[in-house]
């Protein structure tokens, strides 16, 4: 089967098979925020494993791509894949392994994934971003690195509207705010799929953390 055939069939499975794709809502950003956020996609630099130990580094790209290899089976795409996600979450002051949690949940990984709602590839960033932050012209959300760079950069916002609250902060990325059922379904994924143990130095603390303690039901 042609290439571009094979992944047009990949892009049209998917607009159904990604069921807690996002979608994320319109809301009217101040001039500071609108701007700040521009900056924030803007970035051109090379992207590079953000570890103070060159080996530190080497294990972890291992064991995440050991972990990844049934989504993304060419090893070079995997691996360029893992050192995008890393440098742009921990721009973003997040933890990588909860953006891969959230890229296994919105797309099981899969670059051509269009949800219903129109949310695009890895993390399922909706178009309406480009026009409210970005550049039509120069961002292509179809692009692995903006389309992660955009995710990354959305949801640090709606980390800093909650004040840090993770449950609430996924709740707006995935336009289900309030709800249980999608946030919950992240924090499994973080816990059984994309937990590690060394944690990462400069990164912003948020509530709803992974615990393998028991929680209630709507809160981390």
């Amino acid at each position: 089967m042609p290439r571009q055939l094979n992944a047009f069939l990949t892009l049209i499975a998917l607009s159904t098979a990604t069921a807690y794709a996002g979608e994320q809502q319109y809301e009217p950003l101040s001039a500071s925020v609108s701007a700040l956020m521009h900056r924030s996609v803007a970035d051109t630099a090379s992207p590079r494993l953000t570890f103070d130990d060159e080996m530190d580094a080497a294990v972890w790209l291992a064991d995440m791509s050991t972990r990844l290899r049934k989504y993304i089976p060419d090893e070079t795409e995997r691996r360029e894949f893992l050192v995008t996600a890393h440098y742009e979450a921990t721009r973003a002051g997040l933890d990588p392994q909860l953006v891969l949690a959230i890229i296994h949940v919105e797309s099981a990984f899969q670059k051509y994934a269009i949800s219903k709602a129109g949310a695009r590839v890895y993390m399922q960033v909706m178009p309406l971003w480009v026009e409210l932050i970005g550049d039509q012209d120069n961002h292509n959300l179809f692009d692995p690195r903006t389309n992660l760079r955009f995710g990354c950069v959305i949801l640090r916002h709606y980390l800093d509207i909650e004040q840090g609250n993770l449950f609430r902060a996924l709740g707006r990325y995935n336009g289900s705010l309030g709800k249980a059922r999608y946030p919950n379904l992240v924090r499994r994924k973080w816990q059984r799929n994309w937990t590690y143990a060394s944690e990462e130095p400069n990164l912003t603390t948020v509530s709803g953390q992974p615990s393998r303690k028991p929680t209630q039901r709507q809160q981390f």
